[in-house]
């Protein structure tokens, strides 16, 4: 598997338009893109430093992933994302490797990039995604 950068971390909040002035207005970064991915229940917001991008994830329905997370472990740092030239590839790769997968094929993401996520359990309990540029 060949692993190109840290894309993104991902950070669960229960409103990004409250954690705005901190992420611009404290670190001075700029939000460039705002969208919802429906599939996931989320409304993401983008902030780009050097080449890792942070993206707040805000649930958008009670049965999101994000909406359980936070009930359980409150707003915090969700994922971390590594971004991969062949996400088919990666996600056979490690799962020969003994990885268990949440996603064994891609899907779509956010800014339109490929993702799949590896279980924690598989992965010293870090949420971990893949991503790839189409």
């Amino acid at each position: 598997m060949e692993l190109t950068h840290i894309e993104h971390i991902g950070i669960a909040v229960k409103s990004i338009e409250e954690q705005l002035p901190y992420y611009e207005g404290v670190l001075g970064l700029k939000c460039y893109n705002i969208e919802t991915v429906e599939d996931q229940k989320v409304k993401t917001a983008f902030f780009q430093i050097g080449q890792t991008k942070i993206e707040l994830l805000e649930p958008t329905s009670e049965e999101s992933t994000v909406a359980k997370f936070i009930e359980k472990r409150g707003e915090g740092v969700h994922h971390i994302a590594f971004a991969t030239k062949n996400l088919s590839e990666a996600l056979q790769e490690v799962e020969a490797k003994g990885v268990r997968l949440i996603d064994a094929k891609p899907r779509a993401g956010a800014e339109g990039l490929n993702i799949a996520f590896l279980h924690p359990k598989s992965t010293g309990s870090v949420l971990t995604e893949l991503c790839e540029h189409p």
